[in-house]
């Protein structure tokens, strides 16, 4: 069995989940409503406030989708009663983010400041250096945190872009002059 697959998801009170055909499973919590599409092979029960999701056979195939239905059910229902926050990093001279209303600015070197647009269901925030995502779905955090990386990435040799708060950069050493 998968170890991940068959750990039960507790869950919380204020929380409901429906689980209609083809498994399409909704889930309301005090911070909104996830919907999503999971594989249709596996087989999703709730007893006694607990989510269970087994699979018909030990295909490779099924073993897989096992844990990974599992996950994603459980990223349902920890968005919708905490939430997912993101934090990334401003490093360099002259680096900036500043935020007016759902615009997010950025100036990172180039010759015109960056901007973004917060996407539905997700709110950015800055304190500092800091630029701060929060949001219920996961997937979503992530995928704008990785965007806004993306405008700058961290170079190895000073270390300016936007990094992840908990990211390491490796560095290396610059060039030396002629003896």
């Amino acid at each position: 069995m998968s170890r991940i697959g068959r750990m039960p998801i507790a869950v919380p009170a204020g929380v409901t989940v429906d689980i209609a055909e083809n498994n399409k499973v909704t889930v309301k919590g005090p911070k909104g409503t996830l919907e999503r599409v999971l594989p249709a092979e596996m087989e999703i029960k709730q007893e006694d406030g607990q989510l269970i999701v087994t699979r018909p056979n030990d295909l490779k195939k099924m073993k897989s989708l096992h844990g990974l239905t599992r996950t994603l059910l459980n990223n349902m229902v920890v968005g919708v009663t905490e939430g997912f926050t993101k934090e990334l990093e401003v490093n360099g001279v002259g680096y900036r983010a500043s935020k007016q209303g759902k615009k997010l600015t950025l100036a990172l070197g180039y010759s015109h400041p960056v901007e973004m647009e917060d996407p539905e269901g997700l709110e950015s925030t800055i304190d500092g250096n800091k630029i701060i995502i929060k949001g219920i779905d996961k997937e979503k955090v992530g995928q704008y945190a990785a965007e806004i990386r993306a405008k700058r990435a961290p170079e190895p040799y000073k270390g300016k872009g936007i990094k992840y708060v908990d990211e390491v950069i490796r560095r290396k050493v610059g060039k030396t002059g002629k003896k």
